[in-house]
């Protein structure tokens, strides 16, 4: 239900100084519903937040804090940007009545042995998945709802991987209608260097990435491949077998995946039409989700800074296998954005508040 009375809401920011947290604040900064409160950081307590952020001129006199429960209580929205194992030990100190949003991967899968494999800590939990697009369906080609339905009045939200978002809402309505097999998943990733995080490294630094393409995490290492499984399973697939290879290239935002399957038994005879049709029915309706029009494909450059996912969608006939491309802002849609558009619901604010569809070009 959408509220009928405007209110403030104030938010505060951990781990404000990195790529996440500071790309949640410029959303915030023209969010009509939001209060900016607390700005804290770990290594960069002390300091002002425009000395790291200064693209962020209405909040750049602002002084991080040390990340504490104490510094992020009293608001109504808490939103964690912590590396991976950080967020569980803050959030349970935190009053159940807060809207905690955790931009980091510690509680967005189900399974605590995924978990443990993937990232080698204990698993702190399980919160409602913040991908209000997600699909679910019964595994025989009937949908039975979207995430969103779940988001309504949460209080705990786990705001879903960048990688995983662009793979998920590339396959998802194939799967969902049973047209493609999950059993036989392709995913190659052209990635921005922001979603390495900002930590100094050198193979990030810009001498070692200009001129350069350099794949990572291969061969089914990726801490993001769980998650897609997960998604891929509430969206009807009974098995995901999903090959998945993410490769940085020179570019600061923004993801380009092109994801693979085969058609399922007994729809081999589909046509490119039928194919269209599964994702048309699926996107219609969605506000931050567009299926592209025939013979125009997505490119990065054209979500940079909107919460927009650009899909299309295209069958290989001879291979047997349906194509799917899909581009997306990689700190918006893939990160902020959608932490923004799963709070908006949880508020009961109209999804779309502070978020905008158009990106920047050229």
């Amino acid at each position: 239900m959408v509220s009928t009375e405007p209110r403030t809401y104030r938010v505060a920011v951990a781990g404000a100084s990195g790529y996440a947290g500071g790309e949640f604040l410029r959303l915030a900064a023209r969010h009509p519903a939001l209060e900016v409160g607390a700005l804290t950081a770990h290594s960069n307590a002390g300091a002002r937040l425009g000395a790291h952020q200064p693209h962020l001129r209405s909040l750049a006199d602002r002084v991080l804090e040390p990340t504490t429960p104490e510094a992020l209580a009293g608001h109504d929205v808490v939103v964690l940007g912590l590396p991976h194992g950080a967020s569980g030990e803050i959030a349970a100190q935190l009053p159940d009545d807060v809207l905690v949003l955790d931009l980091g991967a510690d509680h967005r899968l189900a399974s605590a042995a995924d978990w443990e494999q993937f990232y080698g800590s204990a698993h702190a939990g399980t919160w409602p998945y913040g991908l209000p697009e997600l699909i679910h369906a019964d595994g025989a080609g009937a949908t039975t709802g979207t995430q969103r339905d779940l988001l309504d009045g949460a209080r705990r939200i786990a705001v879903p991987g960048c990688n995983v978002t662009a793979v998920t809402l590339g396959l998802q309505p194939g799967v969902a209608a049973g047209l493609v097999s999950p059993a036989d998943v392709v995913a190659v990733l052209a990635n921005g260097y922001s979603g390495a995080g900002r930590s100094l490294k050198p193979h990030l630094l810009a001498a070692e990435g200009l001129g350069s393409a350099a794949p990572y995490a291969v061969g089914g290492t990726h801490r993001h491949i769980p998650e897609i499984v997960q998604n891929l399973r509430v969206a009807g697939a009974p098995e995901v077998s999903i090959s998945f290879t993410p490769t940085l290239v020179p570019m600061s935002r923004g993801i380009l995946a092109t994801v693979t399957a085969r058609l399922a038994p007994g729809h081999e005879d589909a046509t490119a039409a039928d194919v269209r049709a599964a994702w048309a029915e699926a996107y219609a309706d969605e506000p931050f989700v567009e299926l592209l029009p025939e013979g125009q494909w997505p490119k990065t450059a054209a979500t940079l800074g909107a919460n927009t996912a650009l899909v299309q969608v295209a069958l290989d006939a001879a291979a047997g296998r349906v194509v799917t491309v899909t581009a997306i802002d990689n700190l918006v849609k893939g990160t902020a954005g959608q932490a923004v558009q799963a709070m908006n619901l949880a508020l009961g604010l109209p999804e779309t508040a502070g978020l905008v569809t158009e990106g920047v070009a050229p």
